[in-house]
């Protein structure tokens, strides 16, 4: 049974603190600033079918950021340090409490040895195929937890594919496949 060792709002948070470390207050603020605007482009774009979204990842983001703002003025620390940070640290006790349970539970079903594979959010994205192309309507994006990109693209064509699915109606196909959590260099 594969059990995720990272959960998308896990990784989100996660990537926020691994990049605030060594930030002093200035280029927090500034952090806060781009994730608020980055949530505000979010909103304005298209639907998608899955709770896992643009929006909800740039939301998860925007959320670490403002909490790490005030926690540098409350510590009273010129640089962020995620040891400092006692929420952060009480989260990650917390994600290794899941997984440590995640794997005992698997573990008493006897159903099946656990698994952890390194998942990732990835970004698929779609493009009309070619006749039905219309100018100004972007194809359908939809993110996926997977262990390798091209499982996401698997899994989203699986979903998505079928006769009266997402890509079928609209008459798209997968064109990308993007990794956006962890981004590149934060967790592994």
């Amino acid at each position: 049974m594969s059990i995720y060792e990272y959960l998308p709002h896990e990784l989100a948070r996660l990537g926020v603190i691994v990049r605030a470390g060594g930030l002093d207050r200035r280029q927090v603020h500034a952090q806060v600033r781009q994730a608020q605007e980055h949530v505000e482009r979010a909103r304005v774009s298209p639907a998608e079918p899955h709770h896992l979204s643009e929006l909800s990842i740039a939301e998860l983001r925007c959320v670490q950021w403002e909490r790490i703002a005030p926690v540098m003025g409350r510590e009273q620390v010129a640089m962020y340090a995620r040891s400092l940070d006692s929420r952060a640290v009480r989260r990650e006790e917390q994600r290794l409490q899941r997984l440590t349970a995640d794997v005992a539970e698997t573990e008493r079903s006897g159903v099946t040895a656990p698994e952890i594979p390194r998942h990732r959010v990835c970004r698929v994205g779609a493009r009309a195929v070619a006749g039905r192309f219309r100018p100004g309507v972007p194809g359908p994006v939809v993110h996926l937890m997977a262990a390798p990109a091209e499982e996401a693209a698997r899994r989203a064509w699986a979903v998505h594919g079928k006769d009266g699915g997402l890509y079928r109606r609209t008459g798209c196909r997968i064109a990308s496949v993007e990794q956006v959590l962890p981004e590149f260099g934060e967790l592994f």
